[in-house]
């Protein structure tokens, strides 16, 4: 089947149906390497596909045009699920002149070779492919330092590579034929566990395309937007700036129950005082899925058991991965159970700070939360919920 976004502008991507892991967030519904055939009197292939699936991509451009007719091969971003095809489009198409980012060209020479030659794109330049212009904008760090924006002029495309994507594969190509409701929870899951760091250069990109006139977006995975465009960009400027509604949510794991009773009764402080809440337990949870729910809670209660005087392992990962990831504006509380020797919640307490977030519980609790030290982890709850109305 040929795609067509506007006359002469083609979807030559491929679907990956199978991939259940992206280097370490979760894909449950697959994803697309999305590529773009625009088509003037010269004619370029605006990035590639992870290379197993290089094939795919020939033969949908195939389908529209001869592949040796192709002039120019544009890379917007070097990781190897866009510019993994490089060798296979050097050697299929050997007259194929390479465009990319000056971060991009030292980038892709690691990758690829220091042979190859490339023609770097700066901001403001352009392409003239007669009938079709290409124009360029780089947008250093969302969400690698390499990455930049494609814009077809006369058709009013923008094709941003990761930015605005989704991991998700299906048989629709367009935003309108699968739904905001259905698109936006994968959009959001994308944004939280790739792009959530990056929130003041993604401010700056966003900045850097308001004078352009969009009427289609064109991202590296995923559906392309042409309907819901405007909520679209306004969900993420809400986003980039760390906007988060009055929730929370209680990460934790457990080894004989007892950091589990704190979070329980955690979670009974929490809703009491009318502060909604969802409970994750590590060891049985996705650690992306609760990142994706992060993104817009403004309260995280994270808990660990004292184990060998420090983090529980599925605890110490998901924290580790947090600090990472920096959802910085939170508010968190730590909590946790010990039996001879405490230490669990200081170093919880630490990632968290690291990761931008104000800390503004800590409770240790002795083998089992009965009596006074049960009423102290609702206390607690209902200490975070008063900060979260605060806030």
């Amino acid at each position: 089947m040929t795609v067509e976004l506007k006359q002469g502008v083609y979807w030559v991507g491929a679907i990956d149906w199978h991939i259940r892991d992206f280097h370490g967030y979760s894909t449950h519904k697959g994803t697309t390497y999305n590529a773009y055939l625009v088509i003037g009197k010269k004619i370029a292939l605006v990035d590639t596909v992870k290379a197993p699936f290089f094939e795919e991509m020939l033969a949908r451009i195939s389908n529209i045009i001869a592949p040796e007719t192709i002039d120019y091969l544009v890379i917007n971003h070097v990781e190897m699920d866009h510019s993994g095809s490089l060798p296979l489009i050097r050697e299929t198409l050997p007259r194929v002149e390479i465009l990319c980012s000056p971060r991009a060209e030292e980038e892709l020479k690691q990758h690829y070779g220091e042979e190859i030659p490339f023609k770097v794109m700066k901001t403001g330049d352009v392409l003239e492919l007669g009938e079709k212009t290409l124009t360029f904008v780089e947008v250093p760090m969302v969400h690698w330092p390499d990455s930049m924006v494609t814009y077809v002029k006369e058709d009013k495309v923008l094709l941003p590579n990761d930015a605005f994507g989704q991991h998700i594969a299906t048989s629709e190509r367009f935003d309108d034929e699968l739904g905001w409701d259905i698109i936006r929870p994968e959009l959001a899951k994308y944004y939280a566990n790739i792009v959530m760091p990056y929130g003041a250069q993604v401010l700056k990109a966003l900045e850097a395309v308001k004078g352009i006139e969009i009427e289609m977006i064109g991202p590296s995975h995923g559906l392309i937007w042409r309907k819901h465009i405007p909520q679209l960009v306004a969900t993420y400027e809400s986003w980039a700036k760390g906007e988060t509604e009055k929730r929370a949510l209680i990460v934790y794991d457990t080894m004989w129950g007892s950091t589990e009773k704190m979070a329980m009764a955690i979670y009974r402080g929490l809703t009491e005082e009318g502060i909604p809440a969802k409970i994750y337990r590590l060891s049985n949870s996705d650690k992306s899925d609760i990142v994706k729910e992060l993104l817009e809670a403004r309260g995280l209660l994270l808990g660990s058991p004292t184990l060998n005087n420090g983090l529980f392992p599925t605890v110490a990962e998901f924290s580790t991965y947090i600090k990472g990831l920096r959802p910085k504006g939170r508010i968190a509380a730590v909590f946790g159970s010990y039996g001879w020797g405490a230490g669990a919640t200081k170093t919880l307490a630490a990632d968290l700070q690291a990761a931008g977030m104000e800390v503004v519980e800590d409770l240790q609790v002795k083998f089992i939360p009965i009596g006074e030290k049960f009423d102290k982890c609702e206390m607690l709850g209902q200490g975070v919920a008063l900060k979260i109305k605060a806030s």
